[in-house]
């Protein structure tokens, strides 16, 4: 007990500092969108919030990468959550709509880099054999910042302003920012000799060069790693439509769709919970396979639902399938991607992820308003069921049950 207890000292810490975040991050959220629309009476005004987060990836992640894997990991996720909230504590002091874009902009390029950073350092943080078992508590504080966030949004709201849960948010980046610093500097020497190479477009170049080529040679791992992506970018489109069918389709009111919306809550919960109990005991390729093609089913069910009771249950199906697609990508990414390179392969493949988010989401944007809502949602999901469907394909090919093993 004493040897498991020391074992999970860090983690623990490490996923106290990611809840703590993840809370704040739905505070900021949620704040931002009220400040916005009583700034502007626009809900374009708005919804031009929810660009900037791939914008932001777009100008960043093609260099960001050879960055990171040359930086102490530690020392830039304090940076940069310290960096976060400097920037979010000014935002109620703006009174300039394009000031606040401006700030928004710069915020999502820290997060965009963050990610990958975070993501490099749990590698190297957790035991490879512990790495399922974190990865699904990680995401089970992922879905309790999904109820318990909004839920203190309300109640800070109510002692106070949407600015005064801005500045809570910036001090829950403040908290995680000194909870990572008490973390171990796991590249204390490592860094030393790689932090003074400058970068430049040289060696931005070759690094992209050193991701394609690996590319190349772990065909499979990569393809993998982009139908996932492929998934989720199809769940994004997919769900910027979401309000829109919510009333028109379904004709729900705003309480109707909050509860809606809060049955998908329980289900990420739900999900979550049984997923840490069962996840060391699970097949990583079945969690990404199986896992992937259920949230593509719930998609269906709720894309096919005309009454709010079988959207309440697509709703729940995809949530709580979720957290094992979830947990079976990372564990299978950290098992198989080179922790040395981790930074630059996140952040270039993140950045196509980006630019499928934009394009997809632009379509099915425009789609809508051509067609019946309904209509694209369902074309939207059957693309996401044929994308679940071939990486279920590919992730129970016996040839390759070696890659989801626990030894990388």
């Amino acid at each position: 007990m004493k040897s498991i207890v020391a074992s999970w000292k860090y983690p623990s810490i490490l996923l106290f500092g990611i809840g703590v975040s993840n809370v704040g991050a739905w505070i900021y959220l949620i704040a931002l969108n009220l400040i916005i629309l009583e700034m502007t009476s626009s809900p374009l005004a708005v919804a031009a919030l929810y660009i900037l987060k791939p914008l932001a990836a777009l100008c960043t992640n093609f260099w960001s990468g050879s960055m990171i894997d040359r930086l102490n990991k530690r020392n830039l996720m304090v940076i940069l959550d310290l960096f976060r909230a400097l920037f979010i504590v000014s935002l109620p002091f703006l009174s300039s709509l394009w000031s606040i874009y401006a700030i928004v902009f710069l915020i999502n390029i820290a997060s965009s880099m963050f990610e990958p950073t975070s993501m490099t350092y749990i590698t190297k943080l957790i035991p490879v054999e512990d790495r399922k078992r974190f990865n699904a508590l990680r995401s089970l504080i992922d879905s309790g910042g999904f109820l318990i966030g909004p839920a203190i949004a309300g109640l800070l709201f109510i002692i106070g302003t949407p600015n005064f849960a801005i500045y809570m948010n910036a001090i829950a980046l403040f908290l995680s920012g000194l909870v990572t610093m008490l973390m171990p500097n796991l590249e204390k020497h490592s860094c030393a000799h790689t932090s003074d190479e400058k970068l430049s477009f040289d060696v931005v170049k070759k690094d992209w060069m050193i991701v394609l080529n690996f590319s190349r040679r772990y065909a499979y791992i990569m393809f993998v790693y982009f139908l996932f992506g492929c998934v989720m970018v199809m769940t994004s489109a997919i769900d910027s439509l979401e309000a829109a069918f919510a009333k028109e389709v379904l004709s729900l009111s705003d309480s109707d769709y909050g509860f809606l919306v809060s049955i998908a809550g329980v289900g990420i919960v739900i999900g979550s919970i049984v997923n840490a109990m069962i996840a060391n005991k699970s097949s990583t390729s079945l969690l990404i396979g199986l896992g992937s093609l259920f949230v593509s089913a719930g998609y269906i069910v709720y894309a096919f639902s005309n009454i709010f009771l079988m959207a309440a249950i697509g709703f729940f199906i995809l949530s709580f399938s979720l957290a094992f697609a979830n947990t079976g990508f990372h564990t299978f990414y950290q098992n198989n991607i080179p922790v040395h390179m981790m930074g630059r392969v996140g952040s270039i493949y993140g950045l196509i992820e980006a630019v499928l988010v934009i394009i997809t989401t632009i379509i099915v944007g425009i789609a809508a308003q051509l067609i019946a809502i309904q209509y694209v949602v369902i074309i939207g999901t059957i693309v996401m069921l044929l994308i679940s469907i071939t990486l279920l394909c590919f992730t129970i090919q016996p040839s390759k049950a070696k890659l989801y093993q626990l030894n990388p």
